[in-house]
């Protein structure tokens, strides 16, 4: 009932301040929802004034205080959608620190989270700047919108260095690659993403990485670092088939499972097949890949080979040099082996990454890759949803598999 009231109280009070204005003149520049937030601000601030003297403005208590107000000065402000120029109260003493707008800022609230929004969709600095420009009138320079940027870079640093769980079940390892600037020259630069499945079944992007292109021997600078970090062991890793990778893992995770990414094995052993027998060949190695044992991939293989080995002899050999590894998801359920089998998992995160890099010509800077690439994480984290339909059920399993590894 108080609800309903106060909901007509507002409705009134509305009734009231648009009598008289027409539709563009509420919502226009200088309009009548600019003037309400100008002295709603202003309102504001002469309650915090209140508040810091102790006294409401011509209240005869005040008088001989020690402090009064002492007139205001203009100051112009920028918020989301709009410019203000506002009055802030002074006090005679100087000591009136106002909260709704500090000192030496010239941004409300709001402003900084609505720049950086954009920013992790992807917009350039230069994108931004217009579209405020074009749709709000705010004149923003891209020094300012740079500068509110990079107050991200403390929370990247912060999240890039903290305490990590000791145990992770599963986690996917790959690269993405961005064109940067680097001496004058605009290069390839490889981002490497670890993706980790904690002991509920969630995802969580363990770190961002840059680095001048992808290797083995940068990923064991990244394995030793989430190492340094807090992680003790690896059950499972998921990985693509750079050379040199399993081994990279080994020297720091020396227990854990290594599974070579399936599709990129079939995308690499398609390399030697011609455009018009590719749906075969694929075809044939599926029967490998989706055996119901790892005896029944081995003579699956045998057969793909005695069929294609006289044109195609790389590709029953490659497969055969990375068995091992390229059978480990056999020990599991097939719900398991869903999730590891692939990296798919980390590259649907990459092709979000993507979006918000392929507009950009090549990032100035490291921070600046990592600036962007952290903010359209974080977003993309937010629609992330479980791998494991039955992550209970897939715990159990691999507590059977890996004993005491796995922490109860």
């Amino acid at each position: 009932m108080a609800k309903k009231k106060q909901n007509a109280d507002v409705d009134a009070l509305l009734d009231q301040l648009l009598e008289g204005h027409a539709a563009e003149e509420i919502l226009e520049k200088g309009g009548l929802v600019e003037d309400l937030t100008r002295r709603l601000v202003e309102r504001a601030l002469q309650g915090e004034m209140t508040d810091h003297l102790g006294y409401e403005k011509g209240d005869p208590e005040g008088r001989n205080g020690g402090n009064s107000r002492n007139g205001s000065t203009s100051k112009r402000v920028k918020t989301g959608t709009s410019e203000h120029e506002i009055e802030v109260p002074r006090d005679r003493l100087g000591s009136f620190e106002p909260k709704i707008v500090p000192k030496h800022k010239r941004r409300l609230p709001g402003f900084d989270d609505k720049v950086i929004a954009l920013y992790a969709r992807g917009m350039t600095t230069r994108e931004i700047q217009s579209g405020l420009e074009e749709i709000y009138g705010v004149e923003v320079s891209p020094s300012l919108i740079s500068a509110v940027t990079d107050s991200v870079l403390d929370d990247v640093r912060e999240w890039q260095s903290r305490p990590l769980e000791a145990v992770y079940p599963i986690v996917y390892l790959d690269a993405i690659h961005v064109k940067m600037r680097s001496k004058g020259h605009v290069q390839n630069t490889a981002v490497y993403v670890a993706l980790a499945l904690d002991l509920e079944g969630k995802k969580e992007l363990l770190g961002l990485w840059v680095g001048e292109n992808e290797g083995a021997k940068f990923w064991l600078r990244v394995l030793t670092e989430l190492q340094n970090r807090g992680v003790r062991d690896i059950l499972i890793a998921a990985i693509d088939g750079l050379k040199g990778f399993p081994e990279a893992i080994e020297s720091v995770f020396p227990k854990t499972h290594v599974q070579l990414c399936i599709v990129h094995m079939v995308r690499s052993s398609l390399r030697f097949v011609s455009w018009k027998e590719r749906k075969t060949v694929a075809k044939d190695l599926r029967s490998v890949y989706t055996a119901p044992t790892v005896e029944a991939a081995e003579q699956a293989l045998e057969d793909f080979a005695g069929k294609w080995d006289e044109r195609f002899p790389m590709i029953s050999l490659s497969w055969r040099k990375h068995w091992p590894n390229l059978t480990t998801f056999f020990d599991y359920t097939p719900a398991i082996r869903k999730v590891i089998y692939t990296t798919n998992a980390v590259e649907s995160l990459n092709a979000q990454l993507r979006k918000v890099t392929k507009k950009r010509g090549a990032f100035p800077t490291q921070d600046a890759v990592l600036k962007v690439m952290y903010l359209a994480m974080t977003r993309a984290a937010k629609r992330w949803k479980m791998s494991v339909q039955d992550w209970t059920s897939a715990l159990n399993q691999l507590s059977i598999v890996f004993g005491d590894r796995l922490p109860v």
